[in-house]
């Protein structure tokens, strides 16, 4: 007769696991550099990915995270061995969503309402059998672990390696972000539908949050997001230009990040010029938001709606986002430094972990 205790369905729920500050950070690290996830409905940042896409520091916010969830599920579940971590990475179907509902099959609780900070832990067997309801509005985003006593499998070893293996640990300055293909960042929302009725995701969070982009690349029908780009808002052009278009999603996704904490900064910045879009700047622009947003319709019902202004910034002006810049790029640096000082000790131990510099 088989146990009692082998059929019995092992999860845990643990409220607010996570706090708001790093729920914060992780949805800015997945809103600043997500592509098309592992199923074309699905939008997903992983480790693997933010160092291919030359953005390796945003590593650092997952460690202590992944650190303490490990922990917590050896604890839980009684392991008399250590745990390794198979995969990390950020999907999602955010924030402000509608639908989503986590179910299982059985047992308690049945239904997981997702909330901020919430983490639901359970046995990748048949006794976790498990489903998500179709999203209706929105995004959904979730932290996944996936855990394994095989070795074989362990992304640490990955992560090391590629890290290793990189120009990053060597160079001193904090690499500027380099897009993947652009097919990466198309969302049409289904495999079936017409590939070209969609929109690009990176253009696209940057619209919602009320800004454009501006090229003055010649070709008036294409675009080349891997190229300098500059930005605008309502009539005026800001005239410093972005490395390329993962450059500029990131600098706006910390400015609506940080803006309440910006308020009160004291970066020394040097305002970049604001011009007047001229009449064919302003038709350059509409051509190419209707080019890269094919359906603004999808665009809206899929991204999250919330805006800068959630975060304390009611009212924008172009000082104010000058003064993100500098604290973006103080933030990146912090993280790069760090990044470079824990990776020997990564390599020494094979484990990616907090590392205590003191």
């Amino acid at each position: 007769m088989m146990d009692e205790e082998e059929t019995k369905p092992l999860r845990y729920l643990l409220r607010q696991f996570l706090s708001p500050e790093e729920c914060k950070e992780l949805e800015f690290i997945h809103k600043s550099n997500s592509t098309i996830g592992y199923r074309s409905n699905v939008f997903s940042t992983t480790l693997s990915h933010l160092i291919a896409t030359h953005s390796p520091h945003f590593l650092l916010p997952f460690v202590p995270i992944r650190e303490r969830l490990k922990d917590k599920v050896e604890e839980l579940f009684g392991c008399q061995f250590q745990l390794c971590i198979e995969f990390t990475g950020l999907i999602s179907y955010g924030k402000d969503f509608k639908g989503g509902l986590f179910h299982f099959q059985d047992g308690e609780p049945t239904t997981v309402v997702p909330m901020a900070g919430d983490v639901s832990i359970y046995t990748a067997d048949d006794r976790n059998i498990h489903s998500v309801d179709e999203i209706i509005e929105g995004e959904r985003l979730t932290l996944a672990l996936w855990f394994t006593r095989n070795g074989d499998h362990d992304e640490d070893a990955k992560i090391i390696s590629l890290l290793s293996n990189d120009m990053f640990h060597s160079s001193i300055n904090v690499p500027k972000p380099f897009p993947g293909s652009d097919n990466m960042y198309w969302f049409s929302g289904d495999a079936m539908s017409d590939q070209k009725s969609g929109f690009d995701i990176r253009w696209a969070r940057i619209i919602m949050l009320g800004f454009d982009i501006y090229s003055s690349q010649e070709k008036s029908s294409s675009l080349d997001l891997m190229e300098p780009l500059q930005l605008a808002r309502e009539s005026e052009l800001y005239e410093l230009k972005f490395v390329n278009s993962l450059h500029a999603l990131q600098v706006v996704q910390f400015y609506c990040w940080k803006a309440s904490e910006l308020l009160n900064s004291k970066y020394d910045v040097e305002t970049s010029k604001v011009v007047h879009l001229s009449q064919s700047q302003l038709l350059r622009i509409d051509s190419l938001k209707s080019l890269m947003m094919e359906n603004k319709e999808l665009a809206e019902m899929v991204l999250s709606c919330s805006s800068c202004a959630e975060n304390g910034q009611n009212i924008f002006d172009w000082i104010s986002f000058s003064t993100s810049i500098a604290a973006f790029e103080a933030y990146i640096g912090n993280l790069y430094k760090e990044l470079q000082m824990s990776l020997p000790d990564w390599r020494k131990h094979g484990i990616v972990h907090s590392v205590s510099f003191e």
